[in-house]
């Protein structure tokens, strides 16, 4: 092999380098503005809507297409279904409410993105039950929705 073929080589060698740092800074920058955006979408649907009862934001969040999931529950494929329950709970004389404990969001393409993390549920400020949750949320023409969502391993706290 000659000088020319080495440095050719090198040349290829720096190019790919360089393309590979710059697509990792570039998903760096994103990263922090998806985990915004999702951070803020869970804020709405949870601290606002879900928390303080806002049927009109809950019902603008969550996907027609909605499946949830439940270990304690199983499968719920229907919106009518999930918006009977939401009015359930804020119906009772207690107030059920969640806290978010820790979550770590992951892009999902041009879709959307993927949230998994650790909640929280109170009775009357009283923390009850800890849960896991992973939430697929749909990137849409005017916001995020979510799609999917799982809840699981739900256990008392005392």
């Amino acid at each position: 092999m000659n000088f020319n073929q080495l440095l050719g080589r090198g040349k290829i060698i720096l190019i790919a380098s360089l393309f590979l740092f710059f697509q990792a800074t570039l998903r760096a920058q994103q990263q922090p503005t998806l985990d915004q955006a999702i951070l803020a979408m869970d804020s709405l649907l949870f601290q606002v809507a879900f928390n303080q009862c806002d049927l009109d934001l809950y019902r603008r969040i969550i996907s027609p297409e909605l499946e949830f999931y439940d270990d304690r529950t199983g499968l719920n494929d229907s919106i009518e279904r999930d918006i009977r329950s939401f009015q359930d709970k804020c119906s009772q004389p207690v107030k059920v409410t969640r806290k978010l404990v820790d979550t770590e969001i992951f892009p999902l393409g041009d879709y959307g993105a993927v949230q998994h993390g650790t909640h929280i549920f109170l009775v009357d400020d009283r923390v009850v039950e800890v849960a896991q949750f992973t939430t697929v949320w749909e990137r849409t023409a005017e916001s995020w929705v979510v799609k999917r969502a799982i809840s699981f391993d739900h256990r008392p706290m005392e």
